[in-house]
């Protein structure tokens, strides 16, 4: 465990690594977090603070 309010570092990273595998299948990066936090069972705002912004647009 990590200092990230209990949950594992895996699912942290994974949950991470889906939303950057995802998005292009989503209207935007903040439909994929909605998505994948819900599989994850956590809160969208968490998964958004876990997310590194987008640089470079």
């Amino acid at each position: 465990m990590t200092g990230r309010r209990g949950y594992p570092r895996e699912v942290h990273e994974r949950a991470v690594r889906m939303v950057f595998e995802h998005q292009g299948e989503h209207p935007s990066q903040w439909a994929a977090i909605c998505s994948i936090a819900e599989k994850f069972g956590i809160s969208s705002e968490t998964l958004r603070e876990w997310v590194p912004p987008r640089r470079g647009r």
